[in-house]
């Protein structure tokens, strides 16, 4: 079920809090536990799903920018492979803190199958080659990891902003697909000026779901940015 409440039960942990008017940090809070509480062949089937969806997203010759799973996240290495099969260029991204603690841009690797590393906080990332934070834009699809998704674009992630600074490379016609469960695409969700909206929705019920770019949403300045 769809709604501005998420409204919707994710493996048995009810989303009720008002997406529009809580805060990030407690919507993270609420929703990060409500994943948790899915049990493993859930998840487990939900990727599959969602494999099965992205081998219809993209042509030979294309470049897709992804990213891989961490801890509940939806996505697999199933789905990094199946879009490697089929459009042939992998980008994920290398997540990099500056000295000061401030996150840095996004580097990109090409995914190469089995050849993942251990990177700066010991998450799987591509073997360098380094590719600089502009290669984002030869991407014709970029699957974000997010918390939620609104139906105006709006993108709900963990804070830190990685990805609002690196999605302002993007090449203006690339999809934006946020990658979330079903129940995580919301009527309603708060948002800063920043903000980088998404084109889409990518969830394992549903496949790609347009997003309505276009509907204004009345700002609020809750929370950090995502």
């Amino acid at each position: 079920m769809l709604g501005s409440f998420g409204g919707g039960v994710s493996g048995g942990a009810a989303i009720v809090e008002p997406m529009a008017t809580a805060s990030k940090a407690a919507l993270r809070q609420q929703l990060l536990a409500a994943r948790r509480s899915v049990a493993a062949d859930i998840r487990a089937t939900e990727a599959r799903k969602l494999a099965d969806h992205v081998a219809g997203l993209v042509d030979p010759g294309d470049t897709v920018c992804a990213y891989v799973p961490v801890d509940t996240e939806p996505g697999s290495i199933e789905m990094l492979d199946v879009l490697q099969r089929t459009a042939g260029r992998v980008l994920l991204p290398v997540a990099l803190i500056g000295d000061d603690g401030t996150p840095r841009a996004l580097q990109w690797g090409e995914y190469r199958p089995g050849r993942l590393v251990r990177g700066q906080w010991g998450l799987l990332e591509p073997a360098e080659p380094r590719l600089p934070a502009s290669a984002l834009a030869q991407a014709s699809l970029v699957l974000v990891p997010a918390l939620a998704v609104d139906r105006t674009g709006v993108r709900l992630g963990r804070g830190r902003g990685f990805y609002d600074r690196a999605l302002v490379t993007r090449n203006p016609h690339t999809r934006l697909a946020a990658v979330v469960r079903d129940c995580e695409l919301v009527d309603k969700l708060p948002h800063e000026p920043h903000d980088v909206r998404m084109t889409h929705a990518l969830t394992p019920g549903h496949g790609l779901i347009a997003l309505d770019t276009a509907r204004e949403s009345h700002p609020t300045n809750s929370g950090s940015s995502t």
